[in-house]
């Protein structure tokens, strides 16, 4: 393991690729160490490589491994946040759950299960799909684990809370819908971004109103500004425990081909990791990123994006660790600690 940073508060790191090239050997998010390589994670990147229940072009299975290969060229200083999320926290990618292709409610239930697993020592998990049914066990796992419903920040072009495609109730476009039905999230703190497109029908939004989602639209980020929306989604989210479950299709297909069902007048990479980045200091407490489509991707250009909305993700919760510490050693409780 000498080729693997060793920081001085003892966290191990990427690998260093000034003396081994990025672009060699296996694969982890970030050339972060296997969970098996470290003693403890602070934070867990996992891969659920699972596509059963798309309604439309297939592959995001393959997502998982396409932004591990996206993100070798990530490295270990975030200077927008002024922060070195491997250092402060012990990262550690836990590779793919193994769920069935073939039974969607199996999968469910396994995502739910292996999710409660990795985060039973304490440790955040950051997912990488996969298409966006794996948000409502995540979700679930997500809501037992705070012991109370999770405030929900969702990016995308759609609002996911359909009923049901061909009367099946799971699939990726229905699992905000269940989460509000089962009480797994808090519906005074629920938001979509940069949602667009043609509905099929103003029940839709009905609907989505009924359940208690708030919605920026894309339109709503262009005209208003990414410190506008910032400011209405910290206020909405408090200091509740809170999930943020992105597919990034809520990215433009100039800046996002390789997904499954693409929407034109999207954000762009640039505004969608400003808004995650002005959610810094909230109590985050797991994340997704879906929908990777490699098969319809050009240059990795959606695996690219993905991979630094990862990297942001993981570096929110790592921030979050750094700022435990601090509380802890100068006795203060920090938000994530009082939930």
């Amino acid at each position: 393991m000498e080729e693997i940073r060793v920081q001085k508060n003892g966290n191990i790191g990427p690998v260093d690729s000034s003396r081994i090239p990025r672009y060699s050997g296996a694969a982890t998010f970030a050339l972060l160490p296997r969970l098996d390589q470290v003693e403890r994670a602070d934070v867990k990147v996992v891969g659920i490589p699972f596509d059963a229940g798309v309604s439309y072009r297939p592959g995001a299975r393959f997502g998982s491994t396409a932004v591990r290969e996206a993100s070798r060229l990530l490295r270990p200083y975030h200077p927008a946040l002024d922060l070195s999320p491997f250092e402060v926290a012990q990262v550690a990618d836990a590779g793919d759950m193994a769920v069935n292709p073939f039974n969607i409610e199996e999968a469910i239930e396994t995502i739910q299960a292996e999710a409660l697993e990795l985060t039973e020592d304490g440790a955040s998990l950051v997912t990488i799909g996969g298409d966006h049914t794996i948000a409502l066990p995540l979700l679930r796992a997500a809501a037992q684990r705070a012991g109370k419903p999770v405030a929900l920040l969702h990016f995308d072009a759609h609002l996911d809370t359909w009923d049901t495609y061909f009367g099946a109730a799971y699939t990726h476009g229905t699992p905000f819908r269940r989460a509000a039905e089962e009480g797994v999230i808090d519906t005074d703190a629920v938001s979509h971004v940069g949602t667009r497109g043609p509905l099929y029908g103003k029940k839709d939004l009905e609907d989505d109103a009924r359940f208690g989602f708030g919605i920026y639209t894309s339109a709503d980020v262009f005209r208003m500004g990414v410190d506008k929306v910032v400011a209405g989604l910290r206020e909405r989210v408090g200091d509740r425990p809170l999930y943020v479950s992105i597919d990034i299709d809520v990215l433009d297909p100039a800046h996002a081909p390789g997904t499954g069902t693409p929407e034109a007048g999207g954000m762009t990479s640039r505004e969608l990791l400003e808004i995650l980045r002005g959610l810094r200091g909230l109590n985050l407490v797991g994340a997704d990123v879906v929908e990777v489509s490699p098969a319809y991707d050009h240059a990795e250009i959606t695996a690219v994006a993905a991979s630094h909305v990862a990297y942001d993700l993981v570096s929110l919760l790592a921030d979050q660790v750094a700022r435990r510490a601090d509380g802890a050693a100068s006795g203060t409780e920090t938000a994530a600690e009082a939930n």
